[in-house]
């Protein structure tokens, strides 16, 4: 039972214990699913040929020549290769949006593809059971399940929630999809009723957008189904998502992110990078009000380790060692050894 107002921001770390690409893994895919002189050779891939296929839409949708639409992506794929993260390459090129077309339609297709490819299925084998492959125990959304409905009675589990934010850096929408299932494992409840629970009582926020909204979720974002690796409507999917200069100029949304931070007591990072202009989209000021920090530190170097601590009291305001906890292990790892605390 989490009993203390709770923000958990959550990075492509986390999603990587459900199979889903790192930051790296994403971009080598797009500099591959780009190489377009490799369609009309024995070397061609299916990804590059479908990739093709929608830069023609693209084209047509852009009232653009394809050749000038395949001389974006090329762009794109170049950037890649020194790039980061996908996020802070469409960054770079804020200044031409063919290439940021290129970027949110690379997103899509191979996010859409990660979650069909994913630990975490359409549905459970069994009614009933989680539809979780693998050690289920070691996914952080298992834990995270756990840590919602431990001790929680039915009729208070909505009140549980509304005491959680997810700031979710991910583009796939695990979170949303798994903790239905977890309430029917949970209580005995019906799916739809689950997802009307989490719908209507769990906020979750995606700075960067998601790859559609799942066919119960609210909202006016493009539907579609979890694991559809090629979407209808990946254009339309792929239009809404925001680069990390278009969430930043929306001010609406970035007053829900800093709120999410700024009224949380407890902050808890997983496989969260720390990439400068992610952090800026969190915090506006220092925090005043000295709030509990958790992070999970898994693959971090000891200097880059050392710098979000520091980075950490700073912006959180810390008054105490104390109050910033940092632990190597990965983000299953952390929810499951700070259990108790996370549930006082």
């Amino acid at each position: 039972m989490l009993r203390t107002r709770t923000t958990l921001i959550i990075g492509a770390g986390a999603s990587a214990e459900l199979q889903f690409p790192s930051n790296a893994e994403l971009l080598a895919r797009i500099i591959q699913g780009y190489d377009f002189k490799r369609t009309a050779s024995d070397t061609s891939t299916r990804d590059g040929q479908l990739l093709l296929r929608n830069i023609y839409k693209l084209a047509e949708r852009h009232n653009k020549k394809v050749e000038e639409v395949a001389a974006a992506a090329e762009r794109l794929r170049n950037a890649c290769r020194l790039g980061r993260s996908i996020d802070t390459v469409l960054e770079q090129y804020d200044h031409d949006p063919l290439v940021m077309a290129c970027g949110k339609l690379a997103i899509s297709f191979f996010m859409g593809q990660a979650e069909a490819r994913s630990n975490l299925k359409d549905a459970p084998r069994v009614p009933g059971e989680l539809p979780l492959q693998g050690k289920i125990a070691e996914y952080w959304i298992y834990q995270l399940g756990q840590l919602i409905t431990s001790g929680v009675p039915r009729t208070r589990i909505g009140q549980t929630l509304e005491q959680i934010t997810i700031v979710n850096f991910n583009y796939d929408r695990s979170v949303e999809h798994f903790l239905p299932y977890a309430l029917v494992m949970a209580y005995g409840i019906d799916l739809k009723e689950a997802q009307q629970v989490i719908a209507d009582k769990l906020d979750i926020v995606h700075p960067h957008g998601a790859i559609g909204r799942l066919p119960w979720q609210n909202g006016e974002a493009p539907l579609a189904e979890w694991g559809v690796e090629q979407p209808w409507n990946i254009h339309a999917i792929a239009a809404q998502l925001k680069s990390l200069n278009e969430r930043g100029a929306d001010r609406n949304a970035l007053r829900d992110i800093r709120l999410a931070v700024a009224s949380a007591k407890r902050l808890v990072f997983l496989g969260f990078g720390f990439q400068p202009q992610n952090v800026d989209l969190l915090f506006e000021n220092t925090l005043s009000h000295n709030p509990e920090v958790l992070i999970s530190t898994y693959g971090m170097s000891t200097g880059n380790a050392s710098t979000v601590a520091q980075m950490m009291r700073r912006l959180a305001g810390l008054e105490s060692d104390e109050q910033l906890m940092l632990s190597p292990g990965k983000a299953w790892e952390v929810l499951r050894d700070y259990s108790l605390l996370l549930e006082s």
